[in-house]
């Protein structure tokens, strides 16, 4: 708390005066963190005249704000995080907002809400995967390019995916066979 103070340009007792703990503290940056990387997705994608574009912009701006607060991402999705399940809740309800901001955007006819979600979280965990390698590795690649290549490989995929097969019948590879051709 020292330190803080010290960074904050306040005195300790201050810091107190608006923070119990270090607890609390820390739970009120988890909650700006999740806050400001939702803000700035939400603000891009609004700004799109296709669900392509959504898909490209979501991305970029995922991976600006990656780019711009790297210690607030790492704060974010850092593994003492994990160990706590207050904090886990936290980061677990971010992940679930950004997941079913993407499961709308997502238009496949015949797909249900649930399906929507689960590729929703599916995109979510690609880029949390992506965002943390390539900051552990100091990978000198350029932001925009990662977040292009990501919302190519998103899209292009997405366009690939049909309602739940089981439903249907459809595509039922149990006996290890592969699917026919459909072009």
């Amino acid at each position: 708390m020292n330190e803080i103070a010290d960074a904050a340009g306040v005195t300790k007792p201050v810091l107190y005066q608006h923070f119990r703990s270090k607890r609390e503290l820390f739970g009120e940056l988890l909650s700006d963190c999740g806050n400001d990387l939702q803000e700035a997705i939400t603000k891009a994608v609004t700004t799109a005249g296709t669900s392509h574009q959504m898909v490209e912009l979501g991305f970029a701006a995922y991976f600006r704000y990656v780019e711009q607060h790297r210690d607030a991402f790492n704060l974010f999705y850092g593994i003492g995080v994990a160990r706590d399940d207050e904090f886990a809740s936290m980061v677990e309800q971010v992940s679930n907002t950004l997941a079913e901001l993407v499961a709308n955007f997502i238009e496949i006819e015949g797909l249900g809400p649930e399906q929507r979600r689960l590729l929703g979280h599916g995109i979510v965990g690609m880029i949390v995967g992506t965002s943390t390698h390539w900051l552990r590795t100091g990978s000198e690649l350029d932001a925009s390019a990662v977040a292009r290549q990501l919302a190519d490989l998103a899209w292009r995929g997405l366009r690939g995916v049909h309602p739940d097969a089981s439903t249907n019948g459809a595509d039922d590879l149990s006996d290890g066979s592969t699917p026919a051709s459909t072009s």
